[in-house]
Parts: structure tokens; C-alpha cells; sequence
């Protein structure tokens, strides 16, 4: 039982740490975002700092490379349409603003900086225009409303941790059953060797 409710614990932590990591940012199709990434320390030396922004862990939004002063390399569907912030650099914030918003671009965004363990992952959520009615309008723009939450969302990070609980919560379901028919059984034999002793010596007494 303890080790059950320790389990429970264990695997509620983790579905927590899977889902609640990420800042939830909501924009409309056709506006602009600013996607946040803030570290807590300072630079100010940017010559070894590189931060690298990807899209659902694989399409390269942009590589920011303060020393240089521009974004590195992308992938096409993002060229021209994202923007940074040099002036804060220095400050830790190495946020970006995408422009023109598709559907296509929902889904989780990491920023990866270097000589740091922090790796803030932003999750977007891209939605029609109630103003335009589902049209869309190409010079609208909206900053995005950011709010820390859980969202169920399409996520490789997210199907994983589900998996990875899941089947860790079906062995020790199987572990726990089979410790149970086990101390049974062996209850059971218990009782039936103390039932033979016990006549064994009814039978030497007689």
C-alpha cells in the first residue's frame, strides 16, 4: 500500500513537471507574438553566447548570436518573419517576435542557451480573429496574451511522459498483484504444514 501511494506521488510529480513547464501564449492567426525567453543571469560578455529557438524540437526557428548580431541559420517557413531583441541582450532576455502567425506554427517552442542549464520552452496557441470573424488580416497585430497553465496539446515531450507513466504504473500494478498472490500462497502453505504438525503429533500421543 505504501509503496503504491509512493508511486502515486512520483508519477503525479512528473505529469506535473511534463505539463506544466511551459509558458501558454495565445495569439490570432495573421498578428505577431512575442515568444519570451528570460534568463535569471546577467551577460555581459556575449562573445561565447548562443541561443538557439526550435519549433516542436527539430524546425530551427532562428539561432540568436549576439556577437554578430544576427539570427544564424533557419528554416525557410521562418525566414523574414521573426525578430529579437539585441538591446537586452545583456539583461538575459533573448525573446524573439514571430510575425505573420499560421496555423502551422502551434505547438512548443524551446530556447536553448548556451553555458546554461536554464531552458525555458514556451507553448503556443494560435487561434481565428473573433474581430475579422475567421478572416484573416494580414496587419493586425497582437502581442499575445502569456499566462502560465496546462494545456493538452500535441507534443512529443508531452505523448512521451504519458507513455513513460503509463507503462511504469501497468509493472508495478503487475509487481503489486504478483507480491499479493505470492504472500497468499505462502500463507496458505503456512497453515497447511501447521495443520499436518499439529497431526502429526495427535497421532504419536495416541
Amino acid at each position: 500500500m505504501m509503496i503504491s501511494c509512493g508511486f502515486i506521488c512520483v508519477f503525479a510529480v512528473l505529469i506535473n513537471k511534463v505539463f506544466l513547464q511551459d509558458t501558454v501564449v495565445e495569439a490570432v492567426i495573421g498578428g505577431s507574438v512575442v515568444l519570451p525567453c528570460s534568463s535569471t543571469k546577467q551577460y555581459h560578455n556575449l562573445q561565447d553566447i548562443h541561443v538557439f529557438w526550435r519549433h516542436n524540437d527539430s524546425k530551427i526557428v532562428c539561432d540568436i548570436i549576439p556577437s554578430s548580431h544576427s539570427q544564424g541559420n533557419q528554416d525557410s517557413e521562418y525566414k523574414n518573419r521573426t525578430e529579437s531583441f539585441p538591446e537586452e541582450y545583456e539583461r538575459g532576455n533573448f525573446s524573439i517576435k514571430l510575425h505573420n502567425l499560421i496555423y502551422g506554427d502551434t505547438g512548443e517552442y524551446s530556447c536553448l542557451i548556451s553555458h546554461s542549464s536554464e531552458h525555458p520552452a514556451v507553448l503556443l496557441i494560435i487561434k481565428e480573429s473573433t474581430a475579422e470573424k475567421g478572416t484573416i488580416s494580414t496587419g493586425q497585430e497582437n502581442q499575445g496574451t502569456t499566462k502560465p497553465s496546462s494545456v493538452w496539446i500535441s507534443s512529443p515531450l508531452l505523448w512521451s511522459g504519458i507513455v513513460f507513466g503509463t507503462v511504469i504504473f501497468i509493472v508495478i500494478g503487475l509487481i503489486l498483484v504478483y507480491l499479493r498472490k505470492k504472500s497468499s500462497s505462502n500463507l496458505s502453505a503456512g497453515r497447511h504444514n501447521m495443520s499436518s504438525d499439529a497431526h502429526e503429533v495427535e497421532n504419536i500421543m495416541n
